[in-house]
């Protein structure tokens, strides 16, 4: 691939990752969850994983680890005025840097830095830490086939409960 060409790809992505965090600020989880292909895994990885993106989930005990059917059963949990945790909703800001892309096969792998602030209650929390993608194209953009969210973190005591979308 071109340079000019892998740039363009990045900026897509770029523009994607930018959509999914606004989509997550928003509160929009059912349009987020559209996002993901029919086979997708969202996962948080274990914080103790010595390499945790070799971690399987099958194994370990992942922080997160949904199929698509779960994915849209938290989103949807989430969104309900019973979820005590989230309603009334936090306020939350996610943050995107350093998107690096690479082709894989027929799919693209992204991996980029993320920072996600969280307010509720007169608590702000931050998680920080980089995510991987499987990007699979779709018309002009793309579908999440795959993401891992690594956390940068010893611990979540100061942070208390992982109860939004990173």
């Amino acid at each position: 691939m071109s340079a000019n060409l892998t740039t363009m790809r990045r900026l897509d992505v770029e523009d994607f990752l930018f959509h999914e965090a606004e989509l997550l600020d928003n509160w929009k989880l059912p349009e987020w969850t559209q996002l993901y292909t029919q086979d997708a895994h969202y996962e948080i990885a274990p914080l103790s994983a010595d390499d945790p993106l070799a971690a399987d989930p099958d194994k370990s005990i992942f922080i997160v680890a949904d199929d698509h059917e779960r994915l849209h059963l938290r989103a949807n949990r989430l969104m309900n005025k019973s979820a005590h945790c989230e309603y009334p909703h936090s306020k939350t800001r996610h943050l995107i840097s350093n998107v690096r892309v690479c082709e894989d096969g027929q799919n693209l792998r992204a991996k980029a830095n993320f920072v996600t602030y969280r307010t509720k209650g007169g608590h702000t929390a931050s998680y920080m830490g980089e995510a991987h993608y499987l990007l699979q194209p779709e018309g002009d953009g793309f579908k999440i086939k795959h993401k891992r969210c690594v956390l940068d973190l010893d611990t979540l005591h100061d942070q208390g409960r992982l109860t939004i979308i990173l």
